[in-house]
């Protein structure tokens, strides 16, 4: 097996473990009717689905199972293929499937019926992962301030609007006027290099604004127009 492709690995590592079990090289191809009835032979049969997890970081490999046919050659194949049953039944031994009796499948072959295993093997697809950029300066670590900001809504002629709901924009906190209009909003993230504005969200009387304030200003004021019907 020249190529590391993840069947033909799993092929290798099965037959290398069959040599162990046996103290005999099985060879890989299917069982014909003029098979060496003193060896066994080892055939990828069927490649079958596996269960997939799915995990919290990076792409989970893909999982298969190929299943393999280990057939006896003749009669004097039974004692390997005896030594093989027991070292698969053992602690550290492989997954074998009585069901290899079928009429069916040794007439696909065009062989006679004889004893054989079917084994599963585990397989896994996976790909590598793209490794992170090198970091080429060092790191420099800053925290951001958390601005504490009040305001006022206000409707026509200045009257204040008592039980608007304001909030911001993409956070969860939320606030609402008092009667006379003032909000107070707290732990907005602020970066003093990169000033930038704070979309806030006004609720109440029927209307759904948003409004771009300085959280930096002094006095900040939302005038709120009637709707227009």
């Amino acid at each position: 097996m020249t190529d590391d492709g993840p069947i033909s690995t799993a092929t290798a590592e099965l037959v290398a473990w069959l040599a162990g079990a046996t103290g005999d090289t099985v060879p890989v191809g299917p069982p014909r009717p003029d098979a060496d009835p003193n060896r066994l032979s080892l055939w990828p049969l069927d490649i079958r689905p596996a269960r997939q997890t799915r995990g919290s970081g990076g792409a989970e490999p893909f999982r298969l199972t190929v299943r393999y046919l280990l057939a006896a050659g003749g009669p004097e194949a039974l004692t390997a293929l005896d030594r093989v049953l027991v070292a698969a039944t053992g602690a550290a031994g492989r997954t074998l499937v009585l069901e290899a009796g079928d009429a069916a499948l040794w007439a696909a072959f065009g062989a006679p019926p004889r004893p054989a295993l079917l084994i599963d093997v585990p397989v896994q697809v996976t790909h590598p992962t793209q490794p992170a950029a090198p970091v080429l300066r060092p790191l420099r670590l800053r925290q951001l301030e958390m601005l504490t900001f009040d305001g006022r809504v206000v409707g026509p002629a200045e009257q204040p609007l008592a039980a608007m709901r304001v909030e911001v924009v993409g956070q969860s906190y939320a606030t609402r006027t008092d009667p006379a209009g003032r909000f107070r909003i707290v732990g907005v993230p602020h970066d003093p290099d990169h000033p930038a504005p704070v979309r806030l969200r006004l609720t109440g009387r029927g209307q759904v604004l948003t409004a771009e304030v300085d959280p930096t200003e002094p006095d900040i004021v939302i005038v709120c127009a009637p709707p227009i019907h």
